[in-house]
């Protein structure tokens, strides 16, 4: 079996750790970075992580994932392995579409700069099919939910 794909991406933003943490964990946020690629339902009633029964390793709820946020595509069943208010979490969900998939995400600071922070996205997956347009599009929806953060949140 081949080796998982590892990428990374990372933004400096113009916003405080606190304040990238409740735009990461914030179903709002999550929309915004991945419309008009894609979409995930949540449960009704839900506005961010800090709304659900956090448990590592346990499945939080299963999301469908929509292309363009209409036409089914996947599902996800999302399970945090971590969750450290304005530090990050690391997500490592069974999905329908990859063997593994694990997303971790992280909050640090930028020295001397309180005002500012980074946020970097650490990937690792084995696709079941299709590994080479798999990765492509994993690309493609990370660096367009940089370019959003960046956007969004102020940035380089």
């Amino acid at each position: 079996m081949p080796e998982p794909v590892t990428l990374r991406f990372a933004s400096t933003l113009d916003v405080s750790r606190e304040e990238a943490w409740r735009w990461i964990t914030s179903v709002r946020g999550i929309a915004t970075e991945l419309r008009p690629l894609m979409g995930m339902s949540v449960p009704p009633g839900v506005t961010s992580l800090a709304d659900l029964a956090f448990v590592p390793e346990q499945r939080l709820f299963r999301s469908r994932i929509m292309l363009f946020g209409l036409l089914p595509v996947d599902f996800s069943d999302l399970t945090l392995l971590e969750l450290k208010e304005n530090e990050g979490f690391v997500e490592q969900s069974p999905m329908g579409s990859m063997r593994l998939w694990r997303h971790e995400r992280r909050i640090g600071a930028v020295p001397g700069d309180t005002g500012r922070c980074t946020v970097t996205d650490l990937l690792s997956f084995e696709p079941r099919l299709a590994r080479g347009l798999s990765t492509w599009a994993v690309k493609q929806l990370f660096t367009h939910r940089h370019a959003v953060l960046r956007r969004e949140l102020g940035g380089a």
